[in-house]
């Protein structure tokens, strides 16, 4: 109970921020390229998963202008519909549903979320997973078992698009636009521990140097990981 409460709040926060969140990270090239590499990999019509989809910048429309189904989540209420009043060019429409990426794969997508689709039924169902900067909200604790249930729901052989922050922090609370958000990271030889004990073998990374616009967060690296599940 007590972490549904904390998700609560981390969805009120980005209720607040909205529209906001797009002008503080403005730079989105590492973001992109996975993007890029998805496409290049996956045939025209395969099903991804957008795991914190925001606004649907950039990924949902880049990855369903270039012909994927694309399913994006996420926990804001704002942010969804943000992304719905979206122009999403391409031949499939993104399906938005609002769930907590914890449930993915459980019962409780189908019971408490109403999205079958997400629950044990939907294990295998997706081509690639993305996760650009959403489990950084979780603590360090939980992101395994995330990245374990992101993993059913893959295909054997399915891609994971993962981006996070390069630093030690377990669930440290940060200012972030006028709110308070919990953070989590890792230094990226941890990281990638984490993914192969996961079952995802890391096929690429990237690191970009970033000062955040209109915070006062400080400067960051950004990881950019390019993932394969493994069996």
């Amino acid at each position: 109970m007590r972490r549904r409460a904390e998700r609560a709040l981390q969805a009120v926060a980005f209720d607040t921020i909205g529209a906001d969140y797009g002008e503080a990270f403005p730079a989105k090239s590492g973001q992109l390229a996975c993007g890029r590499r998805l496409l290049a990999e996956l045939e025209p019509g395969a099903a991804v998963l957008d795991v914190g989809c925001g606004t649907g910048e950039p990924t949902v429309r880049q990855l369903t202008a270039g012909g994927l189904r694309v399913t994006g989540i996420d926990l804001s209420d704002v942010m969804l519909a943000l992304a719905r009043q979206a122009d999403h060019p391409g031949a499939h429409a993104p399906v938005l549903h609002r769930i907590d990426m914890y449930d993915l794969a459980t019962e409780r997508a189908d019971h408490a979320w109403n999205v079958p689709a997400l629950g044990p039924r939907g294990r295998g169902g997706f081509a690639a997973v993305t996760a650009f900067f959403s489990l950084i909200l979780l603590p360090q604790e939980e992101i395994p078992t995330v990245l374990t249930r992101i993993r059913e729901l893959l295909r054997p052989g399915g891609l994971l698009a993962l981006g996070m922050v390069e630093a030690d922090l377990d669930h440290v609370p940060l200012p972030f636009l006028g709110r308070e958000l919990r953070i989590s990271g890792y230094l990226r030889e941890d990281l990638e521990r984490v993914l192969v004990e996961s079952g995802f073998a890391v096929e690429e990374q990237s690191g970009h140097p970033y000062a955040p616009a209109s915070t006062s967060l400080p400067p960051e690296e950004q990881l950019f990981l390019c993932c394969r599940r493994v069996g």
